[in-house]
């Protein structure tokens, strides 16, 4: 059972006291944010709509590209909208519920990103058995379990977090919830829960890495047989993907992977994998690959709009 807290209402300092600063940072995120609805959802849309984007790498792009959408959803539009109402404060039931879909989301990503890997380990490794190992039922349990292993993550974290009791006048110095800054604030000894926090977000990461790691090793080793035509296509798709991990789990890494304390820096290594990731998503994925401008110039011409001049 739930600690009763007599704390209803969290202040979250955001990333300045300064009322013109927070409303400059909040305008630039407003930017950011739309880029990333406007890029990821492009690519579900090009994916749905192209005959030509129908293999599991595009089915699974897709599906990355709307979590980016829902994860920044989760923090980006209550920091623009607060600024401008001047009003900086949440619910602790609504700072629960932030938690819980930031680590659905973003455990979400982790498995989605590792599927990828695999997905490209079986592309260049055994490509004569491609089609019938990635085949769309395989492709669809393979979607399915990387929400389900979300949504456990998340469960997890929100459970720990909910059995802590809240007492008193509380302020968060971040500009979301979190696990991390969520756990000074309570008036209880949260040893225990933090290690079995750090357990269940490292355990995801680490498992999550080692997967990615084993599937590039093999792929790297399997390119030596392959024809330098070969070797550059498979590279170029494989590094669009490490790019991203990269961006995503080192990151995360630091603030999820250690003791239970929070540093100044913080804040603005969250900007990198709650918007930056989202927002470099469809570049490193779009602009790198012939069959997505492909797409994307197919689409712009059934709209009318001049392709020649974006390609």
């Amino acid at each position: 059972m739930a600690t009763p807290s007599n704390v209803t209402e969290i202040i979250l300092l955001g990333f300045s006291p300064n009322r013109e600063v927070q409303k400059t940072v909040s305008v630039l995120f407003l930017l950011m944010y739309m880029a990333i609805v406007l890029g990821n959802g492009l690519i579900v849309v090009m994916v749905m709509a192209s005959k030509g984007l129908t293999s599991p790498m595009y089915f699974f792009l897709s599906f990355l590209s709307f979590v980016e959408i829902c994860y920044c959803s989760v923090t980006a539009p209550k920091l623009i909208l607060d600024s401008f109402i001047e009003r900086q404060t949440i619910s602790l039931k609504g700072c629960i519920t932030q938690i819980f879909f930031l680590h659905f989301f973003g455990g979400t990503e982790i498995f989605l990103l590792t599927v990828m890997a695999y997905d490209r380990y079986v592309a260049i490794c055994k490509p004569l058995h491609y089609t019938v190992i990635m085949n769309r039922r395989v492709c669809g349990l393979l979607v399915g379990a990387a929400w389900s292993g979300g949504l456990l993550h998340s469960v997890g974290q929100t459970f720990l977090i909910f059995q802590l009791p809240f007492c008193g006048l509380k302020v968060l110095d971040h500009y979301f919830c979190d696990v991390h800054p969520v756990l000074k604030l309570a008036c209880s000894d949260t040893f225990l829960i933090g290690v079995l926090i750090i357990a269940n977000g490292g355990s995801i990461s680490v498992v999550s890495f080692m997967g990615l790691l084993a599937s590039y090793v093999v792929i790297l080793y399997s390119l030596r047989t392959q024809t330098s035509e070969g070797r550059r296509k498979a590279l170029s798709t494989c590094a669009s993907h490490i790019a991203v991990v990269s961006l995503f789990f080192i990151p995360c890494s630091f603030v999820y992977m250690r003791p239970c304390v929070t540093l100044s820096a913080d804040k603005i290594v969250a900007v990198f994998y709650t918007v930056v990731t989202p927002l470099l998503n469809p570049i490193i994925y779009s602009f790198r690959n012939a069959d997505m401008k492909n797409a994307m110039r197919r689409l712009m011409g059934r709209t009318g709009l001049p392709v020649d001049e974006w390609f």
